[in-house]
């Protein structure tokens, strides 16, 4: 369906059961399981669906090893029950990471680790071989059951650096266990969308628009795409805006019946490093450490480039966060500390991203106190109008449980019953997943007569869906792109069927050219072309919509015109004239 005939038929019906307001991971996971349930249900989002905290994510999908110091152990159950979901429900995304744990004492931490669990540590501090013990085998038992991965296992100090010699040689030992990562969390997002838009006709969703409260009391929700408006009649209202929770209630009430803030995020950057040698330093694992501060950093292999991070730092603003240059000092040296021996060219840091963790209000002053867990609270306005329904908190790996949270209490607020679960639903192309994927590719590619070569390139980016997009490609006249990976036909079906409005929707959610260090300024300017052709753009429409996107690169990525004009394949005279002007 699309934007005008969303409009036209709210402007027909204004009726809906339930509108969510943000399409963030968990604002379209609490969707897509109120539009299973066959609710007459929409969601809007203010900017582009998974473009805030679920966009800058660390790619891990975890139990969240760490909390067990806060005593949250109910948390991390479920988040290792999700993540075990997700590895069957989503296996073309999710998958299994091994991940290891550099041991630099021995008994260190222990009291500090009880400390902190009675609620009386303030600071972090280093973890030692007998706490790291006690956590990676509390891990094995909560996981015991299920036993999808092995078992945790500890290596002295030389069989460490044999394995990993780049390691600091301060080590005592290392324990590796295994976690699983997530290779495009913005397309698993999309996914769900389309999963329950296709299922229910009265689902609908639309970006880049925003619900309002008028003054009369009246919900307008107002597209920020065609200027147009359409009041709409909700029974209960969803802020699934996750770090915006506060922010979006001064939209959704009135003044004198707002809540009291309930969000306190604290703000996480990451950089994506292209180093060979730091790399393959990492064989293929996940090296998960403390900095000498105590504060916990990773460190993995991420689509061809290596990710490193994270800070935690208190925000007020989430509209601003972006990675400072003094986060991105403390994240090299932090990788200095633990990898010595490799240096890191400013260069080489091909792409950083900031998001906001979405935590729950807090006055602690040590940001690692703060409760990770999600809950959800329904705020009644005292002037009238829908309850709405506020989602507090919320890890990424967790989205499908918290979803689920929430619309059953919406599902009790309405008289409704559940009638569909989404425990062992597969997720988009993770349906109907080959055993053996490289039969699939083959028969799939003759069928459709690309080559396999091809096909294996859409099976990594979307599943199983990627016949659908084969069949597509091949059904008309296609033509190669600056990146050898893409062609015209895959973005024009992206472009037509994933509510792609911008350029940054494609270069940034819909592939992951950006977040790779792979967008070039040939790349950009192709991809713009086909976008504005597509959407038939003025001139003057597609100058603007250029500037805006190298901004955005550049003040939330860091990555200038410059950089992407030396990743041209050959170098154009246009990048010479830029590196002379800059």
């Amino acid at each position: 369906m699309k934007r005008k005939e969303m409009l036209d038929g709210l402007r027909q019906n204004p009726k809906v059961d339930v509108c969510v307001v943000g399409g963030g991971i968990n604002g379209i996971s609490v969707f897509r399981e109120l539009a299973l349930q066959g609710l007459n249900v929409l969601l809007v989002e203010k900017h582009d669906y998974c473009s805030g905290a679920s966009s800058a994510l660390s790619r891990m999908v975890h139990g969240g090893l760490r909390y067990l110091e806060n005593g949250e152990f109910k948390l991390v159950q479920e988040s290792l029950v999700e993540r075990d979901r997700l590895l069957r429900n989503a296996p073309h995304y999710v998958a299994p990471l091994p991940t290891t744990v550099p041991v630099f004492d021995i008994f260190s931490g222990l009291c500090n680790g009880i400390v902190r669990f009675l609620g009386l540590g303030r600071r972090p501090s280093r973890r030692g071989a007998v706490a790291i013990k006690a956590g990676l085998s509390i891990y094995d038992f909560l996981t015991r059951k299920r036993a999808l991965m092995p078992r945790h296992q500890f290596r002295g100090r030389r069989t460490t650096l044999q394995k990993w010699p780049a390691l600091n040689s301060g080590i005592k030992s290392s324990a590796t266990y295994f976690d699983a990562w997530v290779s495009h969390p913005e397309r698993l997002g999309i996914a769900l969308l389309q999963d329950c838009l296709a299922d229910n006709s009265q689902a609908r969703a639309l970006n880049y628009a925003e619900l309002r409260r008028t003054e009369n009391g009246q919900y307008r929700v107002e597209d920020k795409i065609s200027g147009t408006s359409a009041t709409v009649e909700p029974a209960l209202i969803i802020n699934a805006t996750g770090g915006w929770i506060d922010i979006a209630n001064q939209s959704l009430f009135s003044p004198r019946s707002r809540p009291a803030p309930l969000m306190g995020g604290t703000k996480g950057s990451h950089l994506i490093i292209d180093n060979a040698e730091l790399r393959a330093a990492l064989a293929g694992h996940m090296i998960y450490y403390e900095n000498q501060d105590g504060r916990i950093c990773i460190l993995f292999p991420y689509l061809g480039k290596v990710l490193v991070g994270s800070t935690d730092i208190r925000v007020d603003d989430p509209e601003t966060v972006r990675c400072e240059a003094d986060e991105r000092d403390y994240i090299l040296q932090s990788l200095a500390f633990v990898l010595p021996g490799i240096a890191v060219r400013p260069e080489q840091i091909v792409f950083q991203f900031s998001g906001v963790r979405p935590l729950p209000a807090s006055t602690d002053s040590f940001t690692g106190r703060i409760p990770r867990d999600h809950f959800c609270t329904i705020v009644e306005p005292r002037d009238g109008g829908p309850p709405v329904l506020c989602m507090i908190g919320g890890k990424w790996t967790t989205f499908r449980s918290f979803g689920e949270m929430a619309a059953d209490m919406a599902l009790e607020r309405l008289a409704r019953r559940r009638r569909v679960a989404t425990t062992d639903r597969p997720i988009g192309g993770g349906r109907a997943f080959p055993a053996h994927a490289s039969l699939w590719l083959a028969h799939v590619a003759a069928a459709k007569g690309i080559s396999g070569e091809r096909m294996a390139e859409l099976f990594g980016r979307y599943g199983t869906n990627a016949e659908a997009i084969a069949g597509f490609i091949a059904a008309g006249p296609d033509a190669p792109l600056p990146h050898a990976g893409y062609t015209v036909r895959e973005l024009q079906y992206l472009i037509r069927n994933e509510a792609v409005e911008h350029l940054d929707d494609l270069l940034l959610r819909r592939t992951t050219l950006a977040v790779s260090g792979e967008l070039s300024l040939a790349m950009m300017d192709a991809v713009l072309d086909l976008l504005a052709q597509e959407k038939q753009w003025t001139p003057g429409r597609r100058a603007s919509e250029r500037d805006r996107f190298l901004t955005l690169l550049s003040e939330r990525h860091g990555v200038d015109e410059s950089m992407l004009c030396a990743r041209n394949e050959p170098r154009s005279s246009e990048c010479d004239t830029t590196a002379k002007s800059g």
